[in-house]
């Protein structure tokens, strides 16, 4: 898939083995940020000794807000080898962590895939969270059955109103739809938990964005209506203006308390059975990834 790159549904078609880039600007060897005890994860995940977390640099999205901006729109980080990339996975888990989480892997799949049989291969045994941003390949996500555990995926938007806008893709809706069907299909809709700690199954995330609520009111009945009320929802008040937002007109601020309950209101009212939800306040909570710990905000 690399040598005419089809990882994910931009399809760039370029020649990765050959020292072509596309839209993520990634080449044939895996970019890592950081690899780290992660304890702001839903409870599942995060547990009591933290998800274990590995940020990879570059996105096929690339958001305007985006949270992890630092990473996702500039190729912050280093080259890693899949054996390196396989050391770490061990590392957290000899750190006692209740999981590996994957976080933006889809332009790195071919590496992280040999990274994880190397690892796999020399003693990792707990959990793969794939943490991704839902605009993914049903493909590409094929080659993962049976190597993820959990899938952790966004669903942003539900129509091109905002996707494209702020995200760059009118498909967006279509394509992140089919994506978590492939992966409900591959781990199941409910999510399997063992002492607190989930071992199989989704979480899908959605941020609620200020000043549209609508689009999240759209994207919770489009679950309801095409997956499964069974799936969990993380329903994520946490949005923080990135620096280049903050003048944006709907964009720069947080979301209010009454645009968060409107939000889980209508899953409650569509039955969804499972949600995670977050308290509303005017901390911010941008992590910075030049830091040693971009999460420790106090």
């Amino acid at each position: 898939m690399l040598t005419a790159c089809s990882l994910c549904p931009r399809e760039c078609g370029v020649d990765r083995l050959n020292g072509e880039k596309g839209f993520c600007n990634l080449g044939d060897v895996m970019v890592i940020q950081q690899a780290l005890p992660h304890f702001g994860e839903e409870p599942p995940l995060s547990g009591v000794r933290g998800a274990g977390t590995i940020f990879f640099s570059s996105c096929n999205l690339k958001c305007i807000y985006c949270q992890n901006y630092q990473i996702s729109h500039f190729r912050l980080g280093r080259p890693t080898r899949e054996s390196d990339c396989a050391r770490m996975m061990l590392d957290l888990q000899e750190q006692g962590c209740h999981n590996i989480e994957v976080v933006s892997g889809t332009p790195h799949l071919a590496g992280l895939i040999g990274a994880i049989i190397d690892a796999v291969d020399k003693g990792l045994t707990i959990p793969l969270v794939y943490n991704c941003g839902g605009y993914e390949s049903v493909e590409a996500l094929r080659h993962l059955e049976g190597i993820v555990d959990v899938y952790l995926p966004d669903f942003k938007y539900a129509g091109e109103e905002y996707s494209y806008p702020l995200s760059g893709v009118r498909d967006y809706g279509v394509r992140a739809l089919d994506a978590l069907g492939e992966m409900a299909s591959q781990v199941g809709a409910a999510l399997e938990v063992e002492e607190g700690i989930a071992q199989a199954g989704m979480i899908i995330r959605h941020l609620v964005l200020p000043g549209m609520v609508e689009n999240s009111l759209q994207v919770l009945r489009t679950i309801e209506e095409n997956l499964s009320t069974s799936i969990p929802l993380s329903i994520m008040s946490q949005y923080t203006p990135a620096p280049p937002m903050m003048n944006h007109p709907l964009l720069g601020r947080r979301i209010t308390k009454e645009e968060y309950e409107q939000v889980v209101n209508e899953a409650m009212n569509l039955g969804f059975e499972y949600l995670f939800v977050q308290d509303v306040d005017e901390e911010q909570l941008l992590p910075d990834f030049e830091r040693d710990r971009p999460f420790q905000w106090k």
